[in-house]
């Protein structure tokens, strides 16, 4: 019988981004007076950005300057995406879920940009089965579309998400499926248990070594 599918975030799981679009947020919302605690924006990094301003800044902002907080979020991460690296035991993880004879999909709400930047980093263009971007879908996580749109890609069958904030957690969770969480993007085990983990771990690198004893054996 075939293993399961492995449906991957990028963002904090694969690649080590989560500290660099927490400042972008934060001089995308100082550019229209909007000074908030960094700490609060990194608790909402791995929500998509159609969420973050509303979750973060209420409603009546989103309505009068959403889609320009976005806009200099996207360039002012731009600016700081060089920096980023993949996370210790990313691109070894993926090959090990192939060898193993999983389909392997990204599951991200990153630009189609940050996307091919990430792809370059892991070297992963040929290995996986696919990806998703914010582009792919209409609502992104915590909503389920993204999870649903890498189930299709990787042909259907039983699957696991691999995540590392509690969006992605609940994402999962209303797409009906399992979910292995890291701690990589700084939320802790008692968060992510909460939010649907089946598992969590302390990086990609310990799944990578003990994926024999996980939902994805």
């Amino acid at each position: 019988m075939r293993p399961p599918a492995a449906i991957l975030d990028v963002d904090g799981t694969l690649i080590d981004t989560n500290y660099q679009h927490a400042i972008a947020w934060y001089r995308a919302f100082r550019k229209h007076d909007l000074i908030l605690p960094l700490w609060r924006i990194h608790r909402h990094i791995g929500m998509g950005g159609d969420h973050l301003v509303a979750a973060l800044a209420g409603q009546d902002v989103e309505e009068r300057v959403g889609d320009e907080v976005r806009a200099a979020e996207k360039s002012l991460y731009a600016d700081l995406i060089d920096e980023v690296e993949p996370m210790e035991g990313a691109r070894q993880l993926i090959l090990h879920l192939k060898e193993g004879g999983r389909a392997v999909v990204l599951a991200s709400s990153a630009k189609s940009e940050e996307m091919e930047h990430y792809l370059d980093l892991l070297d992963a263009r040929e290995i996986v089965d696919g990806w998703t971007t914010s582009a792919d879908v209409d609502a992104t996580k915590p909503e389920p579309d993204l999870i649903h749109a890498a189930l299709d890609i990787a042909g259907g069958g039983t699957a696991v998400m691999v995540g590392d904030s509690t969006f992605d957690c609940k994402a999962a969770k209303r797409a009906g499926i399992d979910t292995i969480a890291v701690l990589s993007g700084g939320f802790s085990q008692q968060e992510l248990e909460a939010a649907g983990a089946v598992l969590v771990l302390e990086s990609v690198e310990e799944l990578r070594h003990g994926l024999g004893d996980t939902p994805l054996a």
